[in-house]
């Protein structure tokens, strides 16, 4: 247990610092490097996006099975040496089907000279999908290294070495990022030299994680497969490839969209915007983390009471800790945004319609983890196969400008996050529903109310206070207003039992004051 805690505390870390790299990668540096070719950005995302989602298919769902498997299986080798294949398979029928229809490839990244307003426009999204024919051997390349990646990932995990993965996605990847965007900033290096060594950073990965397992584990290529049952593993690789190809084209299909639609340079606009918006997501990932093992072990005793117990407190503390994060993000979007060069200044609309989604899908708690690990789970599979295409079709009719709401500036990029908002509306009340029909469960209390009426209150004090117009000076001024009467006044409404606790222990051991 040690070893798990200490690993657990180091994952932490890695993952907070990666989290300060991203912010600072996508506010600053990503800004500044790409001012003068934002579609070059839009370039990159599309890239990093399309080969997610492709390497997500061609892996095959062997990085889970690995993991669900590798504590059953007697002959390690035997299973390692059958995941390592599986994705190299899937690479070739990946590369096979593009060669088969490159044409028709290409033709859904052309640009359409009717789609933009301005012939300039035009000419440089032209440029750069030529460029992104240039370059797509280093697409199939970033293919491999995600596949092969995550492998190798999944095999660090199940030996128990969950550090070293967590901090090369996280610290290693993030952190060179910034590097390789400082150098791209002050002209050391072009774009296409840039893209070279991002890409190269992934093959790094891989080789410092092979180091790592295999210095230590003696590991031993072998071609039979006879302790292997290889219908339950193609079953359960299925099933995993299923709902993991769904998830992960949900999580990137508004960028493709907007490419298609839109154009290369949009994507940069709406990427931005989108991470400012999706930090209200933090305290979820985080609680979920900590929630998921409990839920398995209380479904191992079947206890349906403990699981609502953390339904309920899940929902309530991510509620609160996220409207904290969402009233910081939107109470000071403006001055925010201000802080960036003039042409990503844009995307208001994205970073409130991404960031109130995202606080319903907080304040749903875990939902999902209760699902995944119930007798219910292939529940996952089918409602996010509705979800993507929820997805598909809200994008196809918000983005273009014929969107129907177009009247209320609810198109482009705009519609693209009020699409995905919407769909993260439906996916999470799906999951709601299916929860209170199986179980009786449902996540709401009377505190929900009073989170909501907090946030609601200190919104409005601050929204009509009027502050300084010097950027420097108001946003610092709005945080710790934000801070002065948003958590005293969590703690007075005592709307979060796990929250007034900490902060009461905190205050008896540093203060010796005692809050009742």
């Amino acid at each position: 247990m040690g070893i798990v805690r200490n690993q657990s505390i180091k994952n932490s870390i890695y993952f907070y610092i990666g989290l300060a790299f991203g912010a600072l990668s996508t506010i600053i540096f990503y800004p500044h490097a790409f001012n003068s070719n934002p579609e070059h950005w839009g370039l990159l995302q599309i890239i990093v996006a399309y080969s997610i989602v492709i390497s997500t298919v061609s892996h095959l769902g062997s990085p889970k099975t690995l993991i669900r498997f590798f504590p059953k299986v007697k002959d390690k080798h035997q299973l390692i040496t059958l995941t390592f294949l599986i994705p190299a398979v899937g690479f070739l029928l990946v590369l096979l089907f593009f060669i088969l229809f490159k044409d028709i490839i290409f033709s859904l990244f052309e640009p359409e000279i009717g789609r933009f307003d301005k012939y300039e426009d035009f000419v440089v999204e032209m440029k750069t999908y030529s460029l992104l024919k240039l370059n797509i051997h280093l697409v199939f390349l970033l293919i491999s290294f995600l596949s092969f990646f995550e492998v190798l990932s999944a095999l660090s995990r199940s030996l128990l070495k969950t550090t070293i993965p967590i901090f090369l996605k996280e610290v290693f990847l993030k952190g060179m990022s910034i590097v390789l965007l400082f150098l791209h900033w002050f002209n050391y290096i072009d774009f296409q030299l840039f893209l070279n060594l991002y890409i190269s950073l992934y093959l790094v990965m891989i080789l410092i994680l092979s180091f790592s397992i295999f210095s230590k584990f003696q590991y031993k290529i072998t071609f039979k497969f006879d302790d292997i049952e290889s219908k339950r593993l193609l079953r359960f690789g299925l099933y995993v490839l299923g709902g993991g190809a769904s998830a992960m084209l949900v999580s990137k299909v508004d960028m493709i969209m907007i490419q298609k639609f839109l154009g290369f340079k949009q994507v940069a606009f709406y990427t931005i915007a989108f991470f400012i918006g999706n930090v209200v997501r933090v305290p979820g990932r985080a609680i979920g983390s900590i929630a998921t093992p409990l839920i398995a072990k209380a479904w191992e005793r079947n206890d349906i009471s403990e699981i609502k117990d953390i339904y309920i407190k899940s929902s309530i503390n991510q509620l609160l800790v996220g409207g904290l994060i969402f009233l910081g993000v939107w109470l000071n979007i403006y001055d925010g945004l201000s802080l960036l060069p003039e042409k990503f200044q844009g995307g208001t609309l994205v970073v409130l319609f991404i960031a109130l989604s995202q606080l319903f899908n907080v304040a749903t708690g875990v939902n999902g983890q209760i699902i995944v690990n119930s007798k219910y789970y292939k529940f996952d599979l089918y409602s996010n196969f509705i979800l993507l295409c929820i997805t598909l079709f809200a994008n196809w009719i918000f983005i273009p400008e014929s969107s129907p709401l177009s009247s209320y500036h609810i198109v482009g990029i705009n519609g693209a996050a009020f699409a995905t908002a919407l769909s993260v509306l439906v996916f999470n009340t799906m999951k709601l529903i299916f929860l209170y029909i199986k179980m009786g469960i449902q996540p709401f209390t009377f505190n929900t109310i009073k989170a909501i009426v907090l946030i609601l209150i200190v919104y409005l004090s601050i929204d009509n206070i009027t502050f300084p117009e010097n950027v420097f000076y108001s946003l610092p001024l709005r945080f710790l207003l934000l801070f002065a009467l948003y958590l005293p006044l969590m703690l007075l409404f005592k709307i979060s039992e796990d929250i007034n606790k900490i902060v009461n222990e905190v205050w008896n051991k540093y203060f010796r004051i005692s809050i009742k």
